[in-house]
């Protein structure tokens, strides 16, 4: 996101209306290769991160569905 709004002088609506493709491709870019060189995350690479990073608000997500706790 720095990357993208602060080197490359994108807005704030630029960067969140960009799919996942075309960040890798300016990524790519950036560090002189092409896309098709780029490969997808492996599911054991997704679960590792997923392990690593777990997701927190989950948990907040179902107690308010549960409570009716619309803060």
């Amino acid at each position: 996101m720095g990357l993208c709004m602060g080197r490359l002088g994108w807005s704030p609506d630029s960067f969140w209306r960009a799919t996942p493709r075309e960040l890798a491709a300016v990524l790519a870019g950036l560090k002189g290769g092409r896309t098709r060189d780029l490969r997808p995350l492996a599911r054991a690479g997704l679960e590792a991160l997923m392990q690593r990073f777990p997701d927190a608000a989950a948990g907040r997500d179902t107690e308010r569905q549960e409570g009716g706790d619309e803060r």
